[in-house]
């Protein structure tokens, strides 16, 4: 079977889905620049050993790759990295031309992608990434497509709700695979979008027919892509699906093919294995209601004075257990009333918040993934910050499972 290299890895989605799959990874990386301890690289040592995984700065280890095979070959190479903004600008200094890359880590990736050279490449990110930034809809991801381009594949991508697929968690993410020998060489692109790609194979569509693409030029200079990417009426051209060859985009609206629905009780815990302090107290319960509740305030701007109306929709409160649940959002922890959190009425008939068991179920994580063990306790708070952070595994599995059958 194939081997990957995981990025960004996070507490380790990525590779229990495709070990599922029938993946082995060789190779992991998760540095979180913004904490002394490392906790999402400790969480996944735990559940998987320390060979083959780095702890570091990833563009430290971009840069040694270029001198240094630091990084095993691979066949695939995936990875959940955040969406930045990936501009570039010219440089009188470099011999590379590119300087000011604001979105430092696409870049890094780039570079690894470069000098290891996989068969195929497996990305994903939230569906804002298709149309940022705001100026320039689709910019950023026009320069991916370019530097895809640039290093010899081509790439299809979606827009995945995974509720629509059985889950039990309405999650919208991008997924971008990437293949460095076209597989689709003599395939019309409305046809690999929905039918024989992978994404169409392992999470199907309705049908797409040539009259639905949008087909847009893509500059292979990046630089150019910067300055001059524009669309009309600045909507984005890559929609939520399509598929990029030799300098062209094709992309269309996609609709995922009816599913039965997996509702947010299917992953609850039994009241008695709750703990106290996730029940809401009923004297915090108008502050839940306020915040969940639609709302019109009147507030005045600090610098010009300027009175204005702040409005907010309303939102389920409780939330419904029929139905798979919102997004989890990295600030789902702790204790505190919020708009975003979840909480529900469980089978006791009081208000409670999700537990962190709750949570791993949500994104199809083993019970207890996220936690250090007996003698050290990692805060809830920050298991549901991993959450908020992680992928849906059963997703990337289905997704491993149609890769490796080309693998094969």
């Amino acid at each position: 079977m194939g081997t990957v290299i995981e990025l960004f890895a996070g507490v380790g989605g990525f590779r229990l889905g495709l070990e599922r799959a029938g993946w082995t990874t060789v190779f992991s990386n998760q540095w979180e620049p913004s904490t002394i301890r490392q906790h999402a690289s400790e969480v996944y040592v735990r559940n998987f050993g320390p060979e083959g995984h780095s702890n570091e700065d990833i563009a430290v280890v971009a840069e040694r790759i270029l001198t240094t095979p630091c990084i095993p070959k691979a066949d695939l190479l995936v990875g959940g990295f955040p969406c930045q903004d990936y501009s570039v600008a010219k440089s009188k200094s470099s011999a590379r031309g590119l300087e000011g890359k604001k979105g430092v880590l696409w870049w890094e990736i780039a570079k690894i992608i470069e000098a290891n050279q996989p068969k195929f490449v497996f990305l994903e990110n939230v569906d804002r990434l298709l149309k940022s930034p705001s100026t320039q809809r689709g910019r950023d991801f026009a320069i991916m497509l370019s530097t895809f381009g640039r290093l010899g594949y081509v790439v299809e991508w979606r827009v995945v709700n995974a509720a629509e697929y059985g889950f039990p968690q309405r999650r919208k993410r991008v997924f971008i695979i990437a293949y460095k020998v076209n597989p689709f060489r003599s395939i019309a692109p409305a046809s690999v979008i929905s039918e024989v790609g992978v994404l169409a194979r392992a999470l199907p569509i309705s049908p797409v027919v040539a009259s639905d693409l949008t087909e847009t030029t893509i500059s292979e200079d990046p630089i150019d892509i910067t300055e001059n990417f524009a669309t009309p009426r600045n909507e984005s051209p890559f929609v939520d699906g399509g598929f990029y060859v030799k300098g062209k985009s094709y992309a269309a609206r996609t609709r995922a093919l009816s599913t039965p629905i997996t509702p947010l009780r299917s992953v609850l815990e039994p009241t008695v294995s709750v703990p106290d302090d996730y029940f809401v107290p009923v004297a915090k319960l108008k502050d839940w209601e306020f915040l969940k509740g639609s709302k019109r305030i009147q507030r005045t701007h600090a610098g010009s004075g300027t009175t204005y109306f702040y409005s907010e929709g309303a939102m389920a409160y409780p939330d419904s257990l029929d139905s798979p649940s919102r997004t989890i959002l990295t600030g789902e922890g702790g204790s505190t009333p919020s708009r975003f959190k979840h909480i529900i009425v469980d089978e006791s008939g009081r208000h409670r918040r999700l537990t962190p068991i709750e949570l791993e179920r949500l994104n199809g994580f083993p019970d207890n993934w996220t936690q250090f063990g007996e003698s050290e306790k990692l805060p809830d708070a920050r298991r549901a910050f991993f959450m908020g952070n992680a992928l849906v595994v059963g997703l990337v599995q289905r997704v491993g499972k149609i890769l490796a059958e080309i693998q094969n």
